[in-house]
Formats: C-alpha cells, structure tokens, sequence
C-alpha cells in the first residue's frame, strides 16, 4: 500500500516571503493609477475642501483638521486594503500563493508592509500639506502629527485586511464601512468631547481605537512637550493595529465561495 509524504510544515514567519509578498502587491499598485490616486490624493484633496470651508475661521481648521488627518488616511487605507484583498481571493490568487510555501503570517505582513509604504507616502503628504501649505497652527511638533497619521494608516490596512475575510464581494466590503468606520467616527470626539457624551456611548468610545487617535492629535494640538497622554494614546493605537493584523492572519481564507 502506497503512502503519501506529508508536505513540510511552513514556517510561522519569513522575512524573505514578507518582503516578497510586498514587493509584489506594490507592483501591482504601481500599475493601478486610480488606486494610487484614491491612497495619496484624496486625504490631501479633504484637507484642501475642510480648510477652505472654514475659510472664514482658521482656528475651527486648526480643531478638526488635526483630527481629520488621521482620519482621512484611516478610512482610506480601510477601503483600498480591504477591497484589494478580497479581489486577490475572488480571483483565486490567494489560493495559489497560500498553495506554496507561504504561510498566513507572510501574506498578512506583506499586504501590511506594502500598504504601510504607501501609509507612509500617504501620511507625510497629508501632513506636510496641512502644516507648511495649509497653515495647520499645531503647538507640538508636526512629527507628532505625522506618526500619529501613520498609526492611523497602519490601523485602517489593519482593519481592511481583517474584514475582508467576511466579505463574499467587493461591495460587501465597501458595506463593512458603516458597521466599522461609522460608529468610530462619531464617538471619537470629533463632534464632540467624548465626557460629554450619554455616560454608556463614552463607556463605548474608550474600547474604539480612533478615539485614542483622535486624543493624540489633540495632544500635539495643545502641548508643546511630549506627553504621558500621548504616549499612551500612540501605544494604544499601535496595540490595536497588530491585534488586528493578528486576527486578521487567523481569519484569512484562501477563497471566496
């Protein structure tokens, strides 16, 4: 009687695989202009049109357009990720490349490691237009301001890679938004103080990762030093995003059915 070798386990984590994977979702993006395009210039394209609808009143700019850069790049990230990784499944890409000797682990931090590049890109934009273009009037340093919108980057490719192993097409995708993004965006404070909200919506604001987001920018806002605050609302968001990535690498499915 025959016997079949079992293949050889794949190693929990590669650098060489991650970097691969990212080298290859980057090519694919440099192909994709309109992708491109929605990524880098459409945060800084909100920032121009929140800026000018306050044109009247710079310090309501300063307020909320210092919460709105980490925000833009957040839901940005959420919908170019997610969509982007459901089509590779769709399309059977997943299940060829999770055929061969990739594990979950890699193809997670490489879609991470290529979206987080463009993060990068994205987040220094934003900011530079907002500070040295825009006259974002932030007592902290612009820094400040740039790691904080590269979190929040970091946490929307998170976000988007966990949901879309939920999602069975790209328009479910797109209909995760207001189940995840919506109630984040109006219980972090940006309308309004989250103390003054009904007490169990605040009890709900402290679990939701925007909302330390939203508390960092303020922090650079209004301080000149480095604070304890800001620390901690960074290492929040930063604990947030690799948990996310984590359970995203557990729910990763190689199709859709």
């Amino acid at each position: 009687m025959s016997t079949t070798t079992p293949a050889a386990p794949t190693a929990a984590f590669s650098t060489a695989r991650t970097t691969a994977t990212a080298a290859r979702v980057l090519r694919q993006l440099r192909h994709d202009p309109r992708t491109i395009a929605l990524m880098l210039l459409v945060p800084c394209l909100m920032l121009v049109l929140l800026r000018y609808v306050f044109d009247a009143s710079p310090r309501t700019f300063d307020n909320t357009g210092a919460s709105l850069l980490g925000i833009f790049p957040l839901i940005t990230m959420f919908l170019v990720t997610s969509i982007a990784t459901l089509r590779e499944r769709t399309s059977g890409t997943l299940e060829r490349l999770l055929a061969m000797p990739l594990g979950k682990a890699d193809l997670i931090a490489g879609y991470a490691l290529a979206f987080g590049t463009v993060a990068v890109v994205q987040s220094a934009l934003a900011t530079g237009l907002a500070v040295w273009l825009l006259g974002l009037d932030v007592t902290g340093s612009p820094w400040l301001l740039l790691l904080v919108a590269l979190l929040d980057a970091l946490l929307g490719t998170a976000l988007g890679l966990f949901v879309s192993a939920f999602a069975a097409s790209e328009f479910q995708a797109v209909q995760f938004m207001p189940a995840v993004i919506f109630p984040q965006l109006l219980l972090c404070g940006l309308f309004t103080p989250r103390a003054d909200m009904h007490p169990l919506l605040e009890a709900v604001s402290d679990v939701l990762p925007m909302s330390y987001a939203v508390d960092g920018m303020n922090e650079v806002l209004h301080h000149t030093d480095l604070t304890s605050a800001f620390v901690r609302d960074v290492l929040v968001v930063a604990g947030c995003a690799l948990l996310v990535l984590a359970l995203g690498a557990a729910t990763l499915r190689r199709r859709t059915d």
